[in-house]
């Protein structure tokens, strides 16, 4: 018998989101309840349900997609490097 597939509301999602990202820099900005609205309102992420109060619900899956897709960014902004072991990237001519 399968597991049913775990889903976080948008609080729940923004705090596992938050951890991942710590994992990788411990300086790397808390994602707040709004970037994961943001990140759906984008295409980045879409609910799959509803939890009983009406909120959407995210799949685990479907989140590890988005913050990977916004991974880059999130860090660049707070001047950290992508390469978790602190490496920096070789600049293009």
């Amino acid at each position: 018998m399968d597991a049913a597939p775990l889903r976080y509301t948008t609080t729940d999602a923004a705090e596992l989101v938050t951890t991942w990202r710590r994992m990788l820099s411990a300086g790397a900005a808390a994602v707040t309840p709004a970037t994961i609205r943001k990140w759906a309102s984008r295409g980045h992420l879409t609910p799959t349900g509803l939890d009983e109060r009406g909120r959407p619900l995210y799949a685990h899956v479907d989140l590890a997609r988005a913050e990977h897709a916004t991974r880059a960014r999130a860090l660049r902004l707070v001047h950290i490097p992508e390469n978790p072991a602190g490496g920096t990237r070789a600049a293009h001519a």
